[in-house]
């Protein structure tokens, strides 16, 4: 699904990435762990521009409209899908096959008595948990999250990543919590000034082998 050869990238006149080359396949669940500045964002983005439309996203800074609603962020993983006539029905008045199919959602991340609140009023990480059920709702063939369980306790954080894994069976995830990285993909890709250090299986890691990419 994604097959990236030999890249370098730069953001203003810096190296970003160097001579970065990663290739996922459809039913991997890949975690990208490293220091802050060590190139995740930038390769996560690279990894959506290759798959585009068929990717679904969770960005680190969420993208979501703060003067809507819960439903109405949600639902906005779908707008493609219909045309502006239908989208605009249902933000004046929303449908109850729409609101049915978001709550659904909803509930899952425990967001169901928020549902009609507008996201300006939530917590950060119910607004992370309202940028992840967006994702889950578009039904991507692939998931792409920038530290989608940043906000949130340990408890939630793996509610968050199994409804990923139930919904999705292709993620990429940056993950600064290298115990959850590890439980919850198979393959860890680390990264430290931009190259990539270590590409494994997440079964033969531990937290530990990882920790000198901190230091």
């Amino acid at each position: 699904m994604i097959d990236l050869r030999n890249i370098d990238a730069s953001y203003k006149g810096h190296h970003v990435l160097r001579d970065v080359s990663l290739c996922i396949e459809r039913g991997e669940r890949v975690a990208l762990v490293g220091p802050s500045g060590a190139g995740k964002t930038t390769l996560l983005r690279l990894c959506q521009q290759q798959c585009r439309a068929d990717a679904a996203l969770v960005p680190q800074d969420l993208g979501l409209v703060k003067a809507l609603s819960v439903f109405h962020n949600i639902y906005m993983g779908r707008l493609q899908r219909h045309s502006a006539w239908y989208n605009l029905a249902n933000l004046i008045r929303p449908l109850s096959r729409e609101v049915e199919a978001v709550s659904e959602i909803a509930r899952r991340l425990g967001l169901e008595e928020k549902l009609f609140q507008p996201v300006g009023e939530l917590s950060g990480g119910q607004r992370q948990r309202t940028a992840v059920a967006r994702a889950l709702y578009q039904e991507g063939r692939i998931l792409i999250g920038d530290e989608p369980v940043s906000s949130v306790d340990e408890r939630q954080a793996r509610v968050v990543l199994s409804n990923i894994n139930e919904r999705h069976d292709t993620v990429v995830l940056a993950m600064h919590d290298l115990d959850l990285a590890l439980a919850y993909t198979s393959r860890v890709v680390a990264l430290r000034d931009g190259r990539i250090v270590l590409d494994e299986p997440s079964s033969g890691i531990t937290s530990s082998d990882l920790d000198h990419l901190y230091h």
